[in-house]
């Protein structure tokens, strides 16, 4: 009954991440098809290629993107500058006899381009040349076409030249990620040192003040702060930003205290019987021995801000200093219709390095995560 259960569990969580996982997988995979594959009916996953040969039948075959498929004789005809498949008994001579909303037939002068002997057994399906300079559309039989699995790595090459300031938005976000992963950890290891290791009178309430300030959700601070900024000029420049992180968060003042207060105090009481000062105690004893709680602090910092999208959507004006999130979102209304491709691939590029971060420091952040909230 034990390993029943165990291997229950196991499946529940496979099946979890499986869920969790899906959308990841279906961006990269969008990202590496080409533009008619990724609305394709029924959706595909893998990105693929298909060769036919010519109409003529014959060779070298040519890469062309497969259409409709015809299980039935027919023709393919050419009717103002369009090409399509109609049904044998619908063209008489070069007239198409196709009937209107009402049921009436209105003749209409078209070029029979090509006989498409389909039936259930043998389908054909049309296709149209991928290189434009090659023939244009025609019907081959599903049997004579091949189809092999082939990603188009450019697409994420082309999908960063698209966006014309993608290393701006770049360094942009890394500039902000690391002022805000800066400020973020200085200002709550201070704030968090002096809640869980110093005694003065009112320690605890206004701890539990600033725990409650979690409660406030960013809207209803959103216009005041916009306010604040805008008065002090700041508006269109990166700076309220990053200025704020140096101003201690709650979540993260609360996760300090509570590994700091895992720390014997005999260190502390050791240290300043040596001469230690209190800044030295925390900054040469707790600091050093608070990395796994200061990583977490760092990464959970750097992954908000990485994808920060409201706050550089309120705050920034010029497009030369727009973050990642951002510009992303403006290569995707900048153009008539969403390229979408280009733009999974460049967001598979933005999420990258989150991921790969995590992969790297997964161990320190599990530790830190697990070390916290031990004591207190």
């Amino acid at each position: 009954m034990q390993i029943f259960r165990r291997m229950l569990v196991y499946v529940l969580l496979l099946m979890g991440s499986a869920m969790f996982l899906l959308p990841l997988l279906w961006m990269i995979s969008t990202g590496l098809k080409p533009i008619d594959q990724t609305m394709s009916m029924p959706p595909t996953w893998l990105p693929r290629r298909t060769w036919a040969p010519t109409s003529a039948g014959t060779m070298p075959m040519l890469e062309v993107r497969s259409g409709e498929t015809v299980k039935a004789p027919a023709w393919l005809i050419e009717a103002d500058g369009v090409r399509r498949v109609v049904s044998h008994g619908l063209v008489k001579g070069n007239q198409l006899l196709e009937p209107d909303a009402n049921g009436i037939a209105h003749p209409v002068s078209v070029r029979v381009l090509q006989d498409v002997p389909a039936s259930a057994g043998t389908p054909w399906v049309v296709v149209t040349a991928v290189d434009s300079s090659q023939a244009g559309t025609w019907a081959v039989p599903v049997s004579s076409t091949v189809c092999h699995i082939s990603p188009r790595w450019e697409n994420f090459g082309a999908a960063i030249r698209a966006m014309n300031y993608f290393p701006r938005y770049l360094g942009n976000t890394l500039l902000l990620c690391l002022l805000t992963v800066i400020g973020t950890v200085l200002s709550s290891a201070l704030a968090a040192y002096g809640f869980a290791r110093l005694e003065w009178r009112g320690r605890n309430t206004l701890f539990l003040l600033a725990l409650a300030t979690m409660m406030v959700p960013f809207p209803v601070v959103m216009t005041p702060i916009y306010c604040l900024f805008r008065w002090m000029g700041w508006i269109g420049t990166l700076k309220p930003l990053w200025v704020g992180s140096f101003c201690a968060g709650a979540f993260n003042v609360f996760l300090l205290r509570q590994f700091f207060m895992t720390i014997p105090r005999d260190l502390s009481e050791a240290a300043c019987i040596d001469g230690c000062s209190e800044w030295s105690i925390f900054w040469r004893i707790v600091m050093p021995l608070s990395r796994p709680a200061l990583m977490v602090v760092g990464l959970f910092q750097f992954m908000a801000t990485w994808n920060d999208f409201l706050g550089p959507l309120i705050y920034l004006t010029n497009q030369k200093d727009f973050t990642l999130a951002l510009g992303l979102q403006f290569f995707q209304s900048q153009h008539g219709g969403t390229e979408w491709h280009y733009l999974m691939a460049a967001s598979t590029i933005v999420a990258l390095p989150i991921v790969v971060l995590f992969f790297f420091t997964q161990k320190s952040f599990i530790e830190g995560i697990s070390m916290t909230g031990i004591k207190g």
